[in-house]
C-alpha cells in the first residue's frame, strides 16, 4: 500500500498514553492529520477533543472505524480489547497501529495478525523503542561489530509496589485476565521486543513465574532465559515487589560491553579496547514521534517500518514462552 496524499487518522481510546507520548505525534507528522478520536466517557472525550483541537469525536467505536474520511486507526486501549477493535479495523480494510503489547497472549495476537494479512493491510505495533535514536545508535554499534561477536544480553528490571498496588485499587496492568504477567506484560514487552530488534529473532525461551506479594491476581516476579537465532544467549529478571527501582541492560561481546537502560535516559556506555565511551541521547518530548513518522515513510513506500505486525507477533510468542503459556 502506497499513499501519497494526506492520511487521516482516528484514535480509539484517548487516555493518558495519547496525551503526550503518542497523540501529538500523529498531529505533527508530515502528511498526517488527526481527524477523530473515540472514548466511551463523553465528557472526557469532549475535553480531549477540545484541548487537542480534534474536529470529530465519537463515543461509539463503529462510528469512527466506518467514518469514510478516516484512512487509518490507532488503537490505544488496554490490550484485552485489541483483538475486538483490531478485527473490526481489519475488516474495514484500514491501516492500523496497535498499542503494545499486541494482545494479552500469542493466540489473540496471531488472530489479529492473520486478519490484517488476509486483507493485505498494513499493521504497525507501538514498540516505539525500535525507532528511537538512542537505541538505533546501539544497533549501529552492534551491526558494525565495535565490541566483537555478541555473546550474551542481560536485563534486570525491578520496582517497588506503587500506591495502586498497595491499596489494591483496580489496575488493568495487574489484572491476570488482561495482563497475565502483570507489569511484565506492560514493561518487559518493550525490552524483549528491543532485544529482538537489536539481536535477531529468539528461537527458544522459557521462564519461572510467581506472585511474591499477593497484592493482585497477575504475576509479579518473572525470570526468563532465551537464545537468539545467531546464538546470543539472553537472561532477564523482572521483580515488581522490590525495595527500589533498577533498570540495567548489559550486552556482552567478545571484545567489550554495552550498558544502557530501557526506560531511563541514562547515558549509553560502550567499553572496548579503545576505552570507555559515554553518550547521552535524549528522547523526544513526544516519545512516539519517530515511530509515527516512520509509519508515514512506510505508507509512502520510502522505507519499511521497524515494528510491524509480524515482529509484534514474535514478541508475543516470546512472552508467552517465558510465562509458560506455550
Amino acid at each position: 500500500m502506497v499513499k501519497t496524499e494526506t492520511i487521516k487518522w482516528g484514535i480509539i481510546g484517548c487516555g493518558n498514553v495519547t496525551e503526550v507520548k503518542s497523540g501529538p505525534a500523529y498531529q505533527k507528522a508530515e502528511g498526517f492529520e488527526l481527524l477523530a478520536v473515540m472514548r466511551r466517557n463523553k465528557e472526557k472525550l469532549k475535553d480531549y477533543a477540545k484541548r487537542h483541537n480534534v474536529p470529530r469525536f465519537y463515543t461509539n467505536p463503529d462510528d469512527l472505524i466506518y467514518d469514510k474520511d478516516i484512512d487509518a486507526i490507532y488503537i490505544a486501549t488496554p490490550p484485552d480489547s485489541h483483538k475486538f477493535y483490531g478485527l473490526k479495523v481489519a475488516e474495514a480494510g484500514k491501516v492500523c497501529c496497535l498499542e503494545k503489547p499486541m494482545a494479552p497472549n500469542y493466540a489473540d495476537s496471531l488472530e489479529i495478525y492473520n486478519a490484517f494479512k488476509a486483507k493485505d493491510t498494513p499493521l504497525f505495533i507501538a514498540y516505539y523503542r525500535r525507532s528511537l535514536p538512542r537505541f538505533n545508535k546501539i544497533k549501529r554499534w552492534l551491526d558494525n561489530g565495535v565490541i566483537g561477536k555478541i555473546r550474551h544480553v542481560r536485563w534486570h528490571l525491578s520496582k517497588p509496589p506503587n500506591q495502586l498496588d498497595t491499596s489494591q485499587t483496580y489496575n488493568w496492568r495487574t489484572d491476570a485476565k488482561i495482563a497475565p504477567g502483570g507489569y511484565f506484560d506492560d514493561l518487559a514487552s518493550h525490552g524483549l521486543d528491543l532485544f529482538i530488534y537489536l539481536l535477531g529473532d529468539i528461537v527458544e525461551a522459557h521462564g519461572i513465574v510467581t506472585n511474591q506479594m499477593g497484592l493482585y491476581t497477575a504475576k509479579d516476579t518473572i525470570i526468563g532465559n532465551w537464545i537468539h537465532e545467531n546464538g546470543t544467549t539472553g537472561q532477564g529478571s523482572w521483580n515488581f515487589s522490590s525495595h527500589q527501582r533498577e533498570d540495567k541492560v548489559e550486552i556482552f561481546e567478545s571484545r567489550g560491553k554495552i550498558s544502557f537502560s530501557i526506560f531511563n535516559e541514562e547515558p549509553i556506555i560502550l567499553v572496548n579496547s579503545k576505552g570507555k565511551e559515554k553518550l547521552e541521547i535524549p528522547n523526544p518530548t513526544h516519545i512516539q514521534e519517530f515511530h509515527v513518522s516512520y509509519i508515514r515513510d512506510h505508507l509512502i513506500g520510502k522505507k519499511p517500518h521497524p515494528s510491524l505486525g509480524s515482529s509484534g507477533l514474535h514478541t508475543s510468542w516470546v512472552m508467552d514462552k517465558i510465562l509458560g503459556v506455550l
